[in-house]
């Protein structure tokens, strides 16, 4: 690689994937607007860094940025909450602003382009565990818009033969995951809650299941895809590979934090909300070599230390936090 160019380098799992380019001493440029991204994310002051405040869907300004990139990693994106409140925003960023990225990288001569996508495009699993080619059936706006923009990639591969990639991340959880806002995941907000004293809500009965993966595991299956070259016009699930009820992730949070006397408040379901996931990871594995190390109990020990580390009283972050996150500001 010569240059690498990451959108929404300054969020979650994006901050993640920019530390290992760096580790790697890629000459790394972040692209974000810093709607759901922090500059606190990224470190300060780090040779071959390059910030740059800029939405995804002027892609204008960002054709200079592209000239001499090796790979775009395409990671911005409105979340899965934020598309029941303000369905058009949702598609708009996560939709239209990779057709006019794709559009732009390709003209400006982009090595490759791997955009990541989610496990929410599948919707609720007909088999587990899921793989590439279970039904794609989006439950809510961001589901679908994600699935318009792989649609967008994979044809873009198709049609003009440009190299692009598609990756299925399944929830990921680690340091710097959003409990705030309409960002909010749910162990981030069930380890505050359980450090704060306040009961853990679960949306409906808590048997809904998801495939939690560690934020660097996910970053760096995103980032063996930037690089192997078999990947280009492949579509992979990125995820760990175990099941876990929301209701079993509780008992899991209260244990790591501990608190197993921890109080659950169950409320009504959420709108949209996919009943089952568990991926199933063949393909990367044998493709790519991806391998993901960090099970749940360890990971949510590593955040656990991660938010202790940062000195700041699990209450004062927990007056970001919107419990029922979908709902209009």
């Amino acid at each position: 690689m010569t240059r690498v160019l990451v959108t929404g380098g300054a969020g979650f799992i994006g901050s993640e994937l920019v530390h290992q380019l760096l580790d790697r001493g890629e000459q790394v440029v972040v692209v974000d607007n810093f709607v759901n991204g922090s500059r606190a994310n990224l470190p300060d002051g780090q040779a071959g860094l390059t910030v740059v405040e800029a939405d995804v869907r002027d892609a204008a300004s960002l054709a200079p940025w592209l000239e001499q990139t090796a790979v775009v990693f395409h990671l911005a994106c409105l979340g899965v909450r934020h598309s029941v409140h303000a369905p058009e925003e949702n598609h708009e960023v996560n939709a239209t602003g990779t057709l006019r990225l794709l559009a732009a990288a390709r003209a400006a001569g982009v090595g490759r382009f791997v955009y990541v996508s989610s496990s929410e495009v599948y919707g609720t699993a007909r088999w587990a565990p899921m793989t590439e080619d279970h039904p794609t059936f989006p439950c809510t706006v961001y589901g679908g818009s994600k699935l318009a923009g792989e649609s967008y990639a994979r044809a873009y591969h198709r049609t003009y033969g440009y190299p692009t990639v598609v990756v299925r991340p399944f929830n990921t959880y680690g340091p710097r995951s959003h409990h705030e806002g309409d960002s909010g995941e749910v162990i981030p907000k069930f380890l505050l809650r359980c450090l704060a004293g306040k009961p853990m809500v679960i949306f409906g009965d808590g048997s809904q299941t998801r495939d939690f993966t560690y934020v660097s595991d996910s970053a760096r299956g995103i980032l063996l895809a930037g690089s192997h070259p078999d990947a280009i016009g492949r579509t992979m699930n990125l995820g760990f590979g175990a099941e876990t009820t929301v209701s079993d992730l509780a008992r899991a949070v209260a244990e790591a934090a501990g608190r197993p006397d921890a109080a659950v408040e169950h409320v009504e379901g959420r709108p949209g909300d996919v009943l089952r996931l568990y991926a199933d990871m063949s393909q990367a594995k044998q493709l790519l070599g991806y391998e993901p190390t960090i099970g749940l109990r360890e990971g949510l020990t590593r955040l656990l230390a991660w938010y202790r580390e940062q000195g700041v009283d699990p209450a004062i972050l927990l007056e970001r936090e919107v419990v029922r996150n979908w709902m209009p500001a």
